[in-house]
């Protein structure tokens, strides 16, 4: 069968995986109302292409925080790489590199970030929760400086962990054997894992660190506010795949209130429910600079490793071109606002 969209991944990687581990990575918290309208409102978005504009060439290249990329399609931060392919977040670092984008490794993950460094042929962002202490947070920043990373993207929207219904049906821990979370071996754990999580931990996050810090986690223009008050490099609109607070607002309904409030101040970024080359032009027209995807890395992964990720970001990418080219866009810079109705 010859794979031809995201959703042929995602066919071939369900029938490939332990149904527990497909159940983690897919599933969301409570009735999944969230993570199914991170595809759907995507939907109610309509495009308003202009014509007799001269598409014959396309340039996707942009930048994140200085950075170059070939195009405004970055990988999310996703957790337990391995239960998809043995190698991991090695080889999802690996098909990054191999199209010229950037991978945001996690906190979570089953190759420590060195090894991930050492992988990757292009460059990381960090994703780091404040878990199971300050004190261990601390120290994975300072491993990702020194492991040559060029941003800390700080997850905000896990107080506590969601009603993720899926993992608990099957009683699945975190990690399940005979998976670990590599960054995190010899590290003893309390009773209570989630550190408190408020403003002043930004603040002291700062303190730690010369990196850009991006948060990861903001669906409102009042919060998105305050980050740009503590002077953070970036936002992710993101409700976390669905997987926290069930019936919040999606990542794509919720960006454009974000940019009017960031008016420029800092770089904002949207993930959840991209699937399509069309739902990244609705985001960028909608004032993103780049999206994150994830689940559908991890399609690419559990199908074939490295190859598998380069080739569902090489099918975004295909099918944004087209899309830009279809809409008079030969450049990011054309994709205007203009371009997107809201139904």
């Amino acid at each position: 069968m010859e794979l031809i969209n995201v959703f042929d991944y995602e066919m071939l990687a369900e029938e490939r995986m332990d149904p527990v581990h497909w159940d983690f990575y897919a599933g969301g918290s409570d009735d999944e109302v969230t993570a199914r309208a991170n595809q759907t409102d995507f939907v109610r978005i309509r495009l308003r292409p202009r014509v007799l504009v001269d598409v014959s060439t396309c340039d996707m290249r942009t930048s994140v925080l200085g950075t170059p990329v070939s195009m405004p399609i970055l990988i999310a931060p996703t957790a337990l790489h391995c239960m998809a392919h043995p190698e991991g977040e090695c080889a999802t670092a690996r098909g990054a590199s191999a199209v010229g984008t950037l991978m945001i490794a996690s906190t979570v993950a089953t190759c420590t970030l060195e090894d991930i460094a050492q992988a990757a042929g292009g460059p990381l962002w960090f994703q780091l929760y404040i878990y199971p202490t300050r004190e261990v947070a601390a120290g994975l920043v300072r491993r990702a400086e020194a492991a040559g990373y060029k941003a800390i993207v700080m997850t905000v929207d896990l107080p506590v962990l969601g009603n993720r219904e899926r993992d608990r049906r099957h009683e699945m821990p975190i990690p399940p054997a005979p998976f670990v979370e590599a960054n995190l071996v010899g590290v003893e754990k309390t009773g209570q894992e989630w550190v408190p999580l408020t403003w002043e931990t930004v603040d002291w996050l700062r303190s730690l660190t010369s990196l850009p810090i991006i948060l990861k986690g903001i669906l409102t223009a009042e919060d998105a506010l305050l980050a740009v008050e503590h002077g953070v490099s970036g936002i992710v609109v993101s409700n976390h795949g669905g997987r926290q607070l069930d019936s919040c607002v999606t990542g794509i309904e919720a960006l454009p209130e974000i940019v009017e409030a960031v008016a420029g101040r800092c770089e904002i970024y949207m993930d959840g429910g991209i699937r399509r080359g069309t739902d990244i032009l609705k985001a960028l027209a909608l004032g993103a600079r780049a999206v994150l995807v994830g689940r559908p890395i991890l399609w690419g992964l559990a199908v074939n490793g490295a190859q598998g990720v380069q080739h569902v970001l090489e099918i975004l990418r295909d099918e944004l071109q087209l899309a830009m080219k279809l809409s008079g866009c030969p450049t990011l810079a054309s994709i205007e606002r203009s371009l997107v109705k809201l139904t």
